[in-house]
């Protein structure tokens, strides 16, 4: 602030409060007040030749004027408050106890002046600590007057009525000055507060509005990806379907490789739909982290038994090195989102690895009996990532360049989905690599231990080569079942009528033959008429869709008939499917594309229930 500013302007600041600048404005205009009203009492007393009443008018005016001009130039209307109160008290005082020796008009003005300016400007303490210190010592002076005891050496001095007449008008004045100026600025802060509570309510209406709007395009998001993952999936599963019907009848060579191609590229399509709908999933919070038992040893080598293959037809070199410590501890956690993360990872490995070597490492870093910590990593030799494209690898549908994504496809979600799988346990990824030499990811995850202790578990790995392709490779995706139960009565609502051919098909070689319903009205007329043992149920169909289809059935009075273990078959990707299965009163449910086997075994247990 310029030292020669004198503009009130240029000292009230936008972020001051309404009262702050209330307070700065009633010092600047109450000094100049203050300054006219004393240098009428000093002409006044100059004038009547009072010598101590000059000086102490010389002394406040010179005071106030200094206290204007630190005003204007640096505005610390605090600190300029305190100064005022500590000169009108000790005037104050000296008035009472030297000056006049008396308690007159101009006494008690001055007291309320001290009363209302310190309330306002300083709040309630320090206005009562000035009201206190301006009010007792009168108190105590006027009890002392009353019983004739206060004498001192010095003699009174006496002014006329002019400036008692001066002096009460000037205090008057600055007494309505300082009431008018601070009532102004209280209606304009309740005005202000009643404008704010308006706007903070539209505001709020705004919110909700904008809440309820996204929550309809949530539910609309999820709507959207489940007819779109319906309309892929079901053509996708017929695809899938009928490839591994055709596989199991013995094609020829030149078929079957026609055959693995089409199924390879389903399973591709297929993998693609599941990393964006698992992604969405995982963004909106959805996800839920189970606790159950699992050895961890055989789940690694579950999830690497496949990826091997993958590695040695590329000609790399595959390495799973778990701790031994492992082998016979059975751990809680999420099995489906462990593999979910370590598969990504192998996979990622394997695919931008041209040559040399995929190291999987599982160590147990730290032992407590009933708590471990193990450290995974997955190190590989390929083409590495350079030091400033570490963390936009993990920005959803982003690969390092888009030579990358040409060369290598893919949809950039892998690393997505596992680091945000990750954080969602607050679980740190870690993540070192050099151009050219490959990289290493690595993060550590606590367990809690069971106390249940396993048998040595089986070194699948460590199986030839021949015998490990024969099982994981050559093994057909469709099992043949001896007789999973031939005489089970089976109906199959499904409207779409490539499904229907594939599950015809699917259960021939079972040696069953399934009733099929093309709509959910129609599959409860069948169950009223006929008796089943399992109903696998379309969940999406015309005329009656499978969520109502199944509560009209659980609402039948035969218990035979109401009773009747029923599968959902859903290629839908909502979130809460399982709960909407689940509260329509259906007993399970299959995502499409499903495996043969895994449906057949949900079958087989629900029956063994009933």
């Amino acid at each position: 602030m310029n030292f020669f500013n004198f503009s009130i302007n240029k000292i009230l600041r936008r972020e001051l409060s309404i009262l702050d600048q209330a307070r700065i404005r009633l010092l600047y205009y109450g000094l100049l007040l203050a300054t006219i009203g004393l240098g009428a009492l000093f002409l006044s007393v100059y004038l009547q030749d009072l010598h101590v009443m000059t000086i102490t008018c010389t002394t406040v005016l010179v005071a106030v004027l200094a206290l204007f001009k630190y005003l204007t130039y640096k505005p610390h209307w605090h600190t300029i408050s305190h100064l005022l109160l500590i000169i009108g008290t000790i005037v104050n005082l000296a008035t009472v106890f030297a000056i006049l020796q008396d308690v007159n008009i101009i006494t008690i003005q001055i007291i309320i002046l001290v009363i209302v300016f310190s309330f306002y400007m300083l709040g309630q303490n320090w206005g009562m600590f000035y009201s206190l210190l301006n009010l007792l010592p009168v108190l105590i002076f006027m009890v002392m007057q009353y019983d004739h005891n206060y004498f001192i050496e010095f003699k009174p001095e006496k002014a006329d009525q002019s400036t008692t007449i001066i002096a009460v008008f000037a205090n008057f004045i600055l007494i309505i000055f300082i009431h008018s100026h601070f009532y102004s600025a209280f209606l304009k802060s309740i005005k202000q507060l009643k404008d704010n509570g308006e706007e903070q309510t539209a505001l709020n209406i705004k919110f909700e509005r904008a809440i309820e709007k996204a929550e309809k395009s949530s539910q609309v998001q999820s709507e959207f990806l489940s007819t779109m993952s319906h309309e892929i999936r079901t053509p996708l599963n017929a695809v899938i379907g009928m490839s591994n019907l055709l596989l199991m009848n013995n094609p020829r060579q030149d078929q079957s490789e026609n055959l693995e191609i089409l199924k390879f590229s389903a399973n591709n399509l297929l993998a693609i739909v599941n990393d964006v709908l698992d992604f969405n999933k995982i963004e909106s919070g959805k996800v839920v982290f189970e606790k159950i038992k699992f050895n961890l040893v055989d789940l690694m080598q579950n999830i690497c038994g496949g990826q091997i293959i993958k590695a040695e037809e590329k000609g790399l070199l595959f390495k799973l090195d778990i701790d031994s410590t492992l082998r016979r501890k059975v751990i809680f956690g999420d099995p489906t989102r462990l593999t979910q993360i370590i598969f990504n990872l192998v996979s990622n490995a394997i695919k931008f690895t041209s040559q040399g070597s995929v190291w999987v490492r599982v160590t147990c870093l730290e032992d407590r009996h009933n708590n471990i910590t193990v450290g995974f990593s997955v190190k590989d030799t390929g083409i590495g990532i350079k030091k400033e494209n570490l963390e936009t690898i993990f920005e959803p549908f982003t690969q390092e360049s888009i030579t990358t994504t040409r060369q290598y496809g893919g949809t950039g979600l892998g690393l997505a989905i596992v680091k945000r799988l990750l954080e969602l346990q607050s679980i740190q990824m870690y993540v070192s690599s050099n151009v050219g030499e490959g990289s290493e990811f690595s993060f550590n995850m606590e367990f809690p231990v069971s106390t249940e202790v396993i048998a040595q578990p089986k070194e699948r790995l460590a199986m030839p080569q021949q015998q490990r392709n024969h099982n994981e490779e050559q093994q057909p995706v469709i099992a043949e079942i001896e007789d999973p139960g031939s005489s089970l009565r089976v109906l199959i609502a499904e409207d779409n009528p490539v499904n229907v051919m594939l599950m015809k098909k699917l259960f021939s070689k079972w040696k069953i033959v399934p009733t099929i319903a093309e709509n959910g009205e129609r599959a409860v007329e069948i169950v009223q008429y006929g008796n089943f043992d399992i109903i696998l149920m379309d969940l999406q169909m015309p005329v009656m869709n499978g969520f109502d289809a199944s509560m009209e059935i659980r609402k039948m009075t035969d218990p035979a008939k109401s009773n009747i273990p029923i599968i959902a078959l859903t290629a839908s990707a909502l979130f809460d499917i399982r709960d909407q299965v689940t509260n329509a009163g259906m007993n399970d449910y299959v995502a499409k594309p499903f495996k043969p086997d895994e449906l057949m075994e949900k079958i087989q247990n629900l029956i063994a229930t009933v």
